[in-house]
């Protein structure tokens, strides 16, 4: 057995996805997922978490934070050092979404049992599929690895085959409301996938701030408000602000009917094997017609029915 800590939700749904939740010894504060997750212990902290601030309190949080102690998160030191664990799966994608890759090699480093770490950074779709191998091959059962992939992979070609020939709206997610920030890394490549073009988000790369008047000028004709972190109650509340912004009925996609309201906290923000629950979503979004039987309607909500 390879005693395993999970320092991020995706990592911890990835050791899921492969069978391997008994040698998961502990999680963040913020796994969630397998239900397995939630009967670990919790070896991360954040000061913000579940206080329920409006966005731009907490963008503005953040950025502080950041600024002023280079991390947003607490590690348990004591914890981790009773666990003993002999692996920790973090990322360096984000300091915002886990731990700094920084903080827990340091510390890792000054663990008696002196695990390894392992750096999860997907930028793409080929990143993610490839991260469940690395990590079933740190876990000791590397043909878990390829078992999941596969899988995976045949959900996303049945995706693809459904878009061929069909017409390609403009398709915007929004990863935050106040301030407006487009959704980058693995989504607007899921976007394209699904059948859509991406607006304002190029592939593999940072999510970014926007003006509202580049997007208002971008007109999308589907808009995906999915806030990162955040499920959809948590994002319907910002959604008076985005009505408060000039223009925003005369957006193709408002005016259509063609906005929906997601949870960014369990697809969009999480590149593990539900990945492809997203494109099947965002399919079902893009083009209804042929992907509704995919059966994600109750999971991507209009805006206005």
């Amino acid at each position: 057995m390879i005693r395993t800590v999970s320092m991020l939700p995706a990592a911890t749904e990835i050791v899921g996805a492969l069978g391997l939740m008994d040698q998961l010894v502990a999680v963040s504060h913020e796994c969630d997922y397998p239900e397995e997750a939630n009967h670990r212990p919790r070896v991360t902290y954040c000061e913000i978490y579940g206080k329920g601030l409006p966005s731009a309190e907490i963008d503005r949080w953040v950025s502080e934070r950041l600024q002023t102690h280079g991390s947003l998160y607490t590690l348990d030191e004591a914890k981790l050092r009773e666990l003993a664990p002999d692996l920790i799966l973090t990322q360096r994608l984000c300091d915002v979404c886990a731990p700094s890759y920084d903080s827990v090699d340091a510390l890792a480093r000054a663990l008696p049992s002196r695990p390894r770490v392992l750096n999860l950074e997907p930028k793409n779709l080929r990143d993610v599929l490839q991260c469940h191998v690395d990590v079933a091959a740190a876990m000791g059962r590397p043909e878990r690895g390829a078992e999941v992939r596969r899988e995976l992979e045949k959900r996303i070609a049945a995706v693809t085959a459904r878009a061929v020939n069909r017409a390609r709206p403009r398709v915007f997610i929004m990863e935050w409301a106040e301030p407006i920030y487009n959704s980058g890394h693995w989504n607007p490549e899921l976007i394209r996938l699904a059948g859509g073009v991406p607006l304002l988000s190029p592939e593999g790369e940072y999510s970014v701030r926007l003006a509202w008047e580049d997007l208002r000028a971008a007109d999308p004709e589907v808009l995906v408000i999915a806030c990162c972190g955040h499920k959809v109650d948590r994002t319907r509340q910002d959604i008076p602000l985005l009505e408060a912004l000039p223009g925003w009925r005369e957006l193709s996609a408002v005016r259509n009917r063609r906005a929906y309201l997601a949870d960014g906290s369990a697809y969009f923000s999480r590149p593990g094997p539900r990945i492809t629950d997203t494109l099947e979503m965002l399919a079902s979004m893009i083009h209804p017609e042929a992907c509704r039987s995919l059966g994600f309607e109750r999971d991507s909500i209009p805006v206005y029915a």
